[in-house]
Formats: structure tokens, C-alpha cells, sequence
């Protein structure tokens, strides 16, 4: 089949595009769901703005994502969407996705009427607006304005923390009335999430080469929801794995300017595109 051809022609610019997301100093991942073979498996994306790795994998955990060869030993700003597993790679500087972050600060504000969580989505969002204006003249903050936005911060969750105490279990003769942690209500989880991760909430702004958001990985698997939506999944293993690989290609040609056709076109005549090691 073409496919099998032109996943082998490939093969050495995907090492290399591996070798370069690992060496990234900013890297976005992301995974989303895939049927194959009737079964639920994932797809595990790494990117930058020039560079895009897919990997087929059954699992979703580290044992994925360490098949794709990335992360593992990633010593770079890893943003993601805060999901635990990220954490067991700690060598790297974890970055949270501020549009999730949004999201949730908005339902908590109508859902429970809470004011600090508009002021908090409010402040993260002219703190991004105030970094777009900084940009046309200069790559950073003064370290007032560090101080005065991180100060208003500190206050938002201070000020969310007493209106939505820790929930301490009810105890009976000295012992919980229920085993294990006390369920606490999405407000104060949020809170702890933020003031906890504030570093990797806020990295955006001590360095503008620190994205707001995970958008960038998350429009690279969109793709694969829409070609999922189209098609149903994959009949077999090797097929998935093989979609992945030639959109990768795909996917790193285009965000390089180069021409889709062209790229293909090389990579059958023995010359795959491979992006440059300055990237």
C-alpha cells in the first residue's frame, strides 16, 4: 500500500522531529480518544509551532506517553491541561492551560454565584491583554507590574478560600464517619488548584514565550476527533499507527510552510522533509 510505503520513506524525519520536541524549550501535549480495532486507545500529541508528534497507544497513562519517546526526561515548560500523569515527569516545568482555567472560574461564577471567580477570570485574561500591548515594545514586565498583578491574585484566592472553607469530616468517637478524603466542593478544589500550581498558572507572564493556553496541542488533535467523527475509527493496529506517523509529517510540513504534495512527493523520492535542527 502507498500508506506502508510512505510511512517507512518517513521514518528519519519523524526521528528527528522527536529528537527536536524533546529538546524544546516549550512543549504542548495533549491526548485525546481513538477506536481501534472496535477498542478505546489514544492518541498522544506533542507539538510546538513548527513541530507535531502523534502516537497511537492502548494506553492513556505514562505507559503511552512514554512510547512516544517525548517526555521522558523532558527537562523544558511542559504545558498541559493539568492532568495528574503530566506529574510523573519531573524534570520539567509544568504550565497549566489557562483556557481550562477560564472555563471553570466562568461555571463557577454562574453556577454558584461566587464573585472572586469572574475577578479571577477577569484578572487572567487582562493580565494576557497587557502581555499583547508589552509585546510591541518590549519581552517582559517590570517587576511592579509582576508584584501589583500577583498581589491581586493572592487576594482572589484568599478572598475565595474563606468564602469556600476545607470541608473537615464529620468524626464519631474519635474516628472519620467516612473512610477516606472529604469531598470538597469544584470552588475550593479550583482554589487549591490555583494557589498550589500559582507558578505554573502565572508562567505566561514572568515568560511571554510561555503560552496562555494548551490551544496550540489541542487544535493538533482535532484532526483526529473530526477524521474519527468521518470514519469511526481504525480497523487495525498497524493502520492507526500509520495515520499518526504520515500526519505528523503532514502536520510539520504545513506549520513549516512547505507544501503538503511537495512533502509527500519528496518523501517517496527518498528525501523526506526534515525540519531543521535550528528550530
Amino acid at each position: 500500500k502507498a500508506s506502508q510505503q510512505l510511512n517507512e520513506h518517513i521514518k528519519p524525519a519523524r526521528k528527528v522531529v522527536k529528537q527536536l520536541l524533546h529538546q524544546a524549550p516549550v512543549l504542548n501535549s495533549d491526548e485525546t480518544g481513538l477506536r481501534v480495532e472496535g477498542k478505546l486507545h489514544w492518541l498522544h500529541s506533542a507539538s510546538t509551532d513548527k513541530l507535531t508528534d502523534y502516537e497511537v497507544h492502548a494506553k492513556r497513562g505514562k505507559e503511552g506517553m512514554d512510547a512516544a519517546g517525548i517526555l521522558e526526561g523532558y527537562q523544558g515548560k511542559l504545558v498541559h491541561d493539568h492532568w495528574k500523569t503530566y506529574f510523573a515527569y519531573d524534570e520539567c516545568e509544568h504550565i497549566a492551560c489557562n483556557a481550562h482555567h477560564l472555563r471553570e472560574l466562568i461555571y463557577i461564577e454562574k453556577q454558584y454565584q461566587q464573585p472572586w471567580a469572574g475577578e479571577m477570570a477577569t484578572l487572567l485574561v487582562e493580565i494576557k491583554n497587557t502581555i499583547d500591548e508589552t509585546k510591541l515594545e518590549k519581552n517582559h514586565f517590570t517587576k511592579e507590574q509582576l508584584r501589583v498583578f500577583e498581589k491581586r491574585y493572592d487576594d482572589l484566592i484568599t478572598q475565595g478560600l474563606k468564602n469556600n472553607p476545607l470541608i473537615v469530616a464529620e468524626v464519631i468517637e474519635g474516628k472519620p464517619k467516612k473512610r477516606g478524603k472529604t469531598k470538597q466542593t469544584p470552588a475550593h478544589n479550583l482554589l487549591v488548584r490555583l494557589r498550589d500550581f500559582k507558578t505554573g498558572t502565572l508562567a505566561f507572564m514572568h515568560d511571554f514565550s510561555v503560552p496562555f493556553d494548551n490551544n496550540l496541542a489541542e487544535r493538533d488533535v482535532r484532526m483526529v476527533k473530526v477524521k474519527q467523527k468521518v470514519s469511526g475509527g481504525f480497523r487495525t493496529q498497524e493502520g492507526a499507527k500509520q495515520f499518526a506517523a504520515i500526519r505528523s509529517y503532514i502536520s510539520t510540513a504545513r506549520k513549516n510552510s512547505v507544501s503538503i504534495f511537495d512533502a509527500i512527493q519528496d518523501a517517496f523520492s527518498g528525501s523526506p522533509f526534515i525540519p531543521s535542527l535550528q528550530l
